[in-house]
């Protein structure tokens, strides 16, 4: 019999870290397909939204590719990275107030850190909750890669919290939609289980 392929599509956001994701999922096996086009998208069976920068830049890509529509309509699992999470969000501190896809109803926020420079660059604890399936088979306060100023803050939504001065979303969730505020494809081992769990969603 046959092994189904499953189709995985990357969103092409015109964003730099598209081909480091990429290359990631093609070590779990998997041959990605970066798109833009509706009806591909469409047919994923599970979708990534990769982003770094500014949310303003990254809204207004989507808006020019059409795409806010089309990640709004879409009803399987998509996982947001980095600024993808971010964009998930309602509205960003960064820039004049951006407004975002408003999937997840939580704002994002300039990080307060006591001190501690911005950007967050570097590994750090994620806290992930118990049992929860993007979580699993990775230890408790596995280290993840970050690079980032801006986030949410935990909320009904959060499903991993870190620690930087704050207490901040380190993963959300609500229906179809995950996002995760680190790079998992930057993050060794723990980074490579997280996406396989996605895929295995």
């Amino acid at each position: 019999m046959k092994e189904v392929t499953m189709k995985i599509v990357i969103l092409d956001t015109g964003c730099a870290n598209l081909a480091s994701v990429a290359y990631a999922i093609r070590r779990l096996g998997h041959e990605p397909i970066i798109s833009l086009d509706a009806n591909v998208v469409r047919s994923a069976d599970k979708l990534f939204l990769p982003g770094v920068g500014t949310a303003t830049a990254a809204m207004a890509q989507l808006e020019q590719r059409q795409l806010i529509p089309l990640i709004n309509s879409l009803s399987q699992p998509v996982l947001g990275i980095c600024l993808g999470m971010q964009l998930l969000a309602d509205i960003s501190a960064e820039g004049d107030n951006v407004p975002l896809l408003k999937l997840i109803n939580a704002p994002v926020e300039k990080m307060v850190t006591k001190g501690l420079p911005l950007p967050h660059m570097g590994w750090n604890q994620v806290q992930a909750q118990e049992g929860h399936p993007l979580f699993r088979h990775i230890a408790d306060n596995a280290r993840f890669y970050f690079v980032h100023s801006y986030a949410l803050p935990v909320s009904e939504y959060t499903i991993a919290q870190t620690e930087y001065g704050n207490m901040f979303s380190s993963a959300v969730a609500k229906d179809n939609f995950f996002g995760v505020q680190f790079h998992p494809e930057r993050s060794g081992a723990a980074g490579a289980q997280l996406l396989k769990n996605f895929l295995e969603m």
